[in-house]
């Protein structure tokens, strides 16, 4: 599976966003995807995950104005991202895995990623 993420920008504090990420190369839609992202000398987080059936999952920090969203049709993924805050500036990157944990959280060894969209908020 090819992932190419796009959409990152800079924007001030309590902007939106809304980042895509387009996959290639396999059946789309047997996979989960997960929004991951990684701040500079910080390890790379799950951010939000969506399963092949639409159940959602978010990290606490971004519940309420994170929402994750797949269009199975244009075998893309999506993360709006409302009320940036600076503390969301980071490097986001998608993933798609056969296994849900591993959309939530990076595990080692598994997952196809992109080459990842840079966010800056400035306050």
């Amino acid at each position: 599976v090819h992932l190419v993420e796009s959409g990152g920008g800079s924007v001030q504090a309590g902007g939106s966003l809304k980042l895509s990420c387009v996959a290639s190369g396999d059946t789309y839609i047997n996979y989960c995807m997960g929004w991951f992202r990684q701040a500079p000398g910080k390890e790379r987080e799950g951010v939000a995950a969506i399963d092949s059936d639409g159940s959602t999952s978010y990290a606490d920090s971004v519940k309420g104005r994170f929402t994750i969203s797949r269009d199975n049709a244009k075998d893309t993924l999506y993360l709006q991202m409302n009320s940036l805050k600076p503390e969301d500036t980071a490097m986001y990157y998608c993933a798609a895995d056969t296994d849900y944990y591993s959309c939530l959280v990076q595990t080692p060894g598994r997952g196809y990623w992109g080459q990842g969209t840079q966010v800056t908020i400035s306050s």
